[in-house]
């Protein structure tokens, strides 16, 4: 379903111990309408809901929002940390296109709303 790099998985393990999270808790992930591409990822540290994914890669956990599922199915989760851009990376084979900032996303599937027959789009961060 979802994998994490070796990178990322340490980079969770790390953020939860310095956070003092509580077992069971990992990096919940989800998908939701908006952004400058249509859809866009959410991110955040916590524990899971009724009816979320759990996904265990490289000893980290991965919480995928029920209603997230086929739009993050077959993604790889990565960790940058680069000086202009650091963070979680999402690399999703299911994304026809990605905004310049990197959080949002075209489907596959869906075309976004608010795309001009060119295929550009305006992303204001």
């Amino acid at each position: 379903m979802i994998t994490l790099t070796e990178r990322a998985a340490a980079e969770l393990k790390r953020l939860l111990t310095a956070k003092g999270e509580t077992e069971g808790a990992g990096l919940c992930l989800a998908v939701r309408k908006g952004g400058c591409a249509g859809w866009q990822y959410e991110m955040r540290v916590g524990q899971p809901a009724e009816g979320d994914v759990l996904v265990e890669d490289h000893g980290a956990r991965v919480i995928v929002a029920a209603d997230s599922v086929e739009r993050l199915r077959g993604c790889e989760v990565d960790f940058s940390d680069d000086l202009t851009d650091s963070g979680f990376k999402v690399h999703n084979p299911r994304a026809a296109r990605s905004c310049g900032c990197g959080t949002s996303f075209e489907s596959l599937e869906e075309p976004a709303a608010g795309s001009d027959e060119t295929g550009t789009e305006d992303c204001r961060a």
